[in-house]
């Protein structure tokens, strides 16, 4: 599939013919995301550069009704950005300008191709940072933290990524152009920002973010403790909390996702351990040593063997390199992976890590954790080897019975990630028709002939039982087809 000429044509008039590609490299490389569980080829791929080109090439597929999805870095990992019904894949990489930093409202505008990083790293000499920090923080860019709402490891503290953004220039899927908040916040009327934020790029392609920019801390303090048990880890994170101390980072790491870090990048982590728990703590210096050694004596109380305290910010860094690569390091171990994205209340940890355990064990199939255990929001790594049919069809089967434990227990089927493909036959599990039927008018109201993103987050009718069998949606192959390109890039969350 590719651009009818008359079409491609008008195309070329708006963005040039270098910003058109319709051949058979672009469109292989554009056929998944990070995910790379389901693939399918868009029709083509339009990289517009200007907020004006974007509208008019929206314009231009609206009147051929032709659907369309944005994508960034492509680092998603729920098939947020596969092209369902042959869409056309926007590109929105050129739009990585930093357009205002205003030190006296603290906040930075930025395109939505910026890299995550780079925010902090163009205010960080200036005192401040900006503070969702997924793992593939180095990669992937800020509009798609906003159509996901992401998270990461310090938003325990400081919140996810509807905490700090404050505004948003936008274009609907008819090709007008909006503009929700402001640079500050309570802006009168409902909050349509909200609303917009997490809504997986079904309402609208953002072009400009105004996000909110937070003071760097005076200190911060990292400790790792060591375990000869995962429960006992999990215990240690519910008695922080129980405390009343809020630490701005509580991670977790099993002893499976531990071997892989150590073989990628040396971190210093024992090899005997169950489990590790990195807690950072931070703010003002005064203190805040002695807030660590609560935490300390909490963390030896519930059974960590020992507690090390990084000495310096060679050895933070170093502890969390470890975490964040951690993703990635699981290609020392395992030729690919499939990795979930669920919550689940921080009480109920240690049973459902037990059971993950338990459902890997079951299938014959190897399950590493590796997660943000202060809110609970879990990683399960599935192990397997995309060249073996047999061992695709059981990780299907092990997410799916991961996904069932997470409701069971009173969780949700995503922290960060995004419903996409992957999850949208569960969602009817989790919401009622009618809770679904009001989400879909809302959808509705934005992007009303549904060109934009479709067959997304949403169940489709008929469709149920055959998804959750493993069957891929239409248009899409599965991974034992493609190499699972998250396991080979380093990809993490």
């Amino acid at each position: 599939m590719s651009f009818e000429k008359n079409i491609r044509s008008e195309f070329v008039r708006i963005l040039g013919k270098e910003w058109v590609k319709d051949d058979q490299v672009t469109l292989y490389t554009y056929r998944c995301d990070g995910l790379a569980l389901y693939t399918a080829p868009p029709m083509g791929v339009l990289f517009p550069g200007t907020v004006q080109e974007l509208s008019s090439v929206i314009k231009l597929l609206n009147q051929y009704k032709i659907s369309f999805v944005a994508r960034g870095a492509g680092t998603g990992l729920s098939g947020g950005a596969v092209p369902q019904e042959g869409s056309v894949i926007i590109e929105m990489a050129r739009f990585k300008e930093v357009h205002e930093v205003d030190w006296v409202n603290r906040t930075i505008t930025v395109g939505p191709g910026v890299i995550n990083l780079h925010i902090t790293e163009n205010v960080h000499s200036h005192g401040y940072h900006y503070a969702p920090d997924p793992s593939s923080q180095k990669a992937c860019t800020i509009g798609g933290n906003v159509a996901e709402n992401s998270g990461g490891p310090h938003t325990l503290k400081y919140g996810v990524t509807v905490n700090h953004v404050l505004g948003i220039e936008m274009v609907l899927p008819d090709g007008e152009l909006v503009t929700l908040g402001g640079k500050h916040l309570g802006m009168p009327g409902p909050d349509l920002l909200g609303l917009v934020t997490g809504s997986e790029g079904t309402f609208g392609i953002i072009s400009k973010i105004i996000c909110r920019l937070t003071p760097n801390p005076e200190k911060a303090v990292t400790l790792l403790g060591i375990y000869t048990s995962v429960r006992n880890a999990c215990e240690s994170v519910s008695s922080i909390i129980r405390h009343g101390i809020i630490p701005a980072a509580m991670e977790m790491l099993d002893k499976i996702t531990i071997s892989a870090v150590e073989k990628a990048l040396k971190p210093g982590f024992p090899l005997d351990a169950e489990a590790v728990l990195i807690v950072e703590l931070d703010g003002l210096a005064d203190g805040l040593d002695a807030e660590a050694e609560t935490v300390e004596k909490l963390l030896k109380e519930t059974g960590a063997t020992k507690v090390n305290r990084a000495q310096d910010e060679a050895e933070r860094a170093k502890i969390w390199r470890a975490r964040k690569e951690a993703f990635g390091a699981i290609g020392q171990i395992s030729p690919s992976y499939y990795v979930q994205d669920g919550v689940i209340p921080r009480s109920k940890l240690p049973e459902v890590l037990d059971e993950i355990t338990a459902i890997g064990k079951k299938h014959g199939l190897t399950v590493a954790n590796v997660f943000h255990a202060g809110d609970g929001n879990l990683h399960p790594l599935i192990l397997y080897d995309y060249e073996n049919p047999e061992e695709v069809e059981k990780s299907h089967k092990i997410g799916e019975e991961i996904l069932e434990d997470l409701i069971k227990f009173g969780g949700t089927l995503s922290g960060e990630h995004g419903i996409g493909i992957e999850k949208a036959e569960w969602m009817s599990d989790l919401y009622s028709e009618t809770s679904l039927a009001n989400m879909q008018n809302v959808r509705v109201f934005f992007n009303p002939e549904n060109l934009l993103n479709p067959g997304k987050i949403f169940p489709h009718p008929g469709r149920c039982a055959e998804s959750k069998a493993g069957t891929p949606p239409p248009n899409l192959s599965a991974v034992n087809k493609t190499k699972l390109v998250a396991a080979k890039s380093g990809i993490a969350v």
